[in-house]
């Protein structure tokens, strides 16, 4: 993490940015992207522009986003553990997930950041289609196409990689994984995607933490948002299934989609504004 600079710390502006009403508004943020990212992922779709526009540099941004997240996460996971939809015996996939996000954050600065910008809107839209038209998408298991050591050893470490060296849309990665490769239901899928989705956020957090580039007071605060947006997200999540998180995986991944085409390095810049 070298070439990011020196760790971030809390400017004057940065400071005056941190006032109630600012906070309350960070508050509020983080209760909707909990919810929603319980449910179908793509909270950082809201979390990370708000902590932009605070007055953040992007790696604090970042770094600050993984910790909020981390609650979001946490509550979700707690959730649906404490519902019967998660046991001791998944630690390989949290395991798996937590490790591979520390390598991915410890090189994020010198992975291609523009190709990634670039090819993540076809991945997003991709998952959207590809939940819009598959039949298979229910509450019910289906037919796996790997076996679930595989799919811990490759898709799961490559993923929770993704998460720590870029990071928006992971849970809906996670989500089309657990549901086309290995055919779980929606509730089950959702319940591992929070899972390994809040180790991925574990493992980059503390990596994030050594460099020094977490704004604490917006990190905990919006931390508060999320754990309730979760806990609420992961509760309608279990009780509506797949007719209420089929639809907004897609939604959140086209938005997500479209929101990174039209970035400073989108694709729209890239061919259009250049």
């Amino acid at each position: 993490m070298s070439k990011s600079g020196p760790p971030s710390s809390i400017t004057p502006e940065i400071a005056r940015l941190m006032d109630i009403e600012h906070l309350g508004i960070l508050l509020i943020v983080a209760v909707v992207a909990g919810f929603v990212d319980a449910i179908a992922g793509g909270g950082g779709l809201l979390t990370v522009p708000a902590l932009a526009l605070s007055g953040l540099d992007p790696v604090s941004a970042l770094a600050t986003n993984k910790l909020q997240s981390a609650f979001g996460s946490g509550a979700a996971t707690l959730r649906f553990w404490r519902a019967g939809h998660l046991d001791l015996s998944m630690w390989p996939i949290a395991l798996a997930a937590g490790l591979a996000s520390v390598f991915g954050t410890l090189i994020v600065t010198y992975l291609p950041k523009q190709t990634l910008s670039l090819g993540l809107p076809v991945l997003l839209v991709a998952v959207a289609i590809y939940f819009a038209v598959s039949p298979k998408i229910s509450d019910h298991d289906q037919h796996p196409r790997m076996t679930a050591a595989m799919f811990i050893a490759t898709f799961v470490p490559f993923i929770g990689f993704y998460d720590g060296a870029f990071g928006p849309g992971t849970g809906s990665f996670f989500m089309a994984g657990f549901v086309g490769l290995l055919g779980l239901g929606v509730v089950k899928a959702a319940a591992r995607t929070k899972l390994a989705n809040f180790a991925s956020n574990l493992g980059s957090l503390a990596t994030f933490i050594l460099g020094g580039h977490v704004v604490w007071l917006a990190g905990f605060v919006m931390g508060a948002g999320q754990f309730l947006g979760a806990w609420l997200g992961a509760h309608v999540a279990m009780n509506r299934g797949a007719k209420l998180v089929k639809p907004l995986i897609i939604a959140m991944s086209l938005g997500m989609a479209a929101r990174l085409v039209f970035a400073p390095t989108g694709l729209w810049h890239y061919f259009f504004a250049n």
